[in-house]
């Protein structure tokens, strides 16, 4: 916290420093032009050779001087913007820890809360029911947690090796969502394809659910809406393209958020229209994974409230060419 409160000096010592050099530079020129129309005031009075009195390296003096400046001027510049951006990743990192440590806390005292009343206390069979559900909704969510840290680890450290295998993509997203319909319980998930025909992509089966899952918990978790639904609708863009769209009808994103939302650990906050929670790995990680297949993600900004709408859009390659590249574009910025 520190280095935040220590960052209007940073700024004003930028400024004095640079304010002081266009200063020195300007004084310099100025005292260089007093000085020349001296020296051409003795020479006309005295009859003096101007070569004897001037060098003719003048102009390159100067234009060595402005060089210079230059350097130092663009050299100071980069050292704030570095500067700059070292403090907005201390400031992300820092909520990250602070909302992550929370995410992990919350669920595990939960839990020992209802496990010391399961000790103290006689429950009827209802009871208990009801209990374990709420536990295992809090091990959800630590798990969610947890599989976020470690699969950001594994693309990070491209330690990922799946190979990529042809599915058909509409059926692979609705069957998928069939299988694991226990983990968006009150959220109604439909699947729409444009047309009959099947659709072949090359895929990542396991970043690609991954991916899959992020973008429902969203749909889910940022949802006020007493039916949650998302709606996924696969179109083919010409021959080459593939474009898949999850649109929910949950609280929403900025239109000003559009491109923040991809950062690492970055989150929105409660003054905006929604309030944070989570780890603020999830909409980064959709981005890398949608990257590993030579694709784009985008909020659709354009979208028809309520909700919003994420857009990817994936090339329709072979599995060879996928996978011959699939390393190089793991690895994330």
């Amino acid at each position: 916290m520190n280095r935040i409160r220590l960052m209007p000096n940073t700024i004003f010592i930028f400024i004095f420093s640079l304010a002081a050099l266009v200063t020195s530079f300007v004084l310099s020129i100025y005292w260089y032009i007093e000085i020349s129309s001296g020296l051409d005031e003795v020479v006309t009075r005295f009859d003096i050779d101007p070569r004897q009195v001037i060098e003719p390296q003048t102009v390159l003096v100067i234009a060595v001087m402005t060089l210079l400046v230059s350097l130092i001027v663009t050299g100071l510049s980069m050292s704030f913007i570095y500067n700059q951006k070292m403090q907005q990743l201390y400031r992300l990192q820092n909520n990250f820890i602070n909302n992550f440590t929370h995410e992990l806390k919350t669920p595990v005292t939960s839990l020992s809360l209802y496990l010391e009343t399961f000790l103290k206390h006689d429950l009827s069979r209802e009871d208990q029911n009801k209990y374990i559900h709420y536990m295992l909704r809090d091990v959800h969510r630590l798990s969610d947690n947890i599989s976020n840290i470690l699969d950001l680890g594994r693309i990070e450290s491209q330690n990922f090796k799946d190979e990529f295998v042809e599915f058909d993509i509409v059926e692979f997203i609705d069957m998928f969502y069939q299988q694991n319909a226990h983990l968006f319980k009150g959220l109604n998930i439909e699947v729409n394809a444009d047309s009959a025909s099947r659709v072949y992509l090359s895929i990542s089966q396991r970043l690609f659910e991954m991916l899959l899952i992020n973008l429902a918990t969203n749909a889910l978790k940022y949802n006020r809406s007493e039916n949650p639904s998302l709606t996924i609708t696969i179109e083919q863009k010409r021959a080459r393209f593939l474009s898949i769209r999850f649109k929910d009808n949950g609280v929403g994103i900025a239109r000003t958020q559009g491109k923040k939302i991809f950062k690492k650990f970055y989150q929105i906050g409660k003054a905006e229209t929604r309030s944070a929670k989570g780890s603020g790995l999830g909409l980064y990680l959709v981005q890398n994974i949608v990257k590993a297949h030579h694709g784009k993600v985008k909020l659709d900004t354009s979208s028809t409230p309520p909700g919003a709408e994420f857009v990817v859009h994936l090339p329709l390659r072979s599995s060879g060419s996928m996978a011959k590249t699939a390393r190089k574009m793991m690895g994330l910025r």
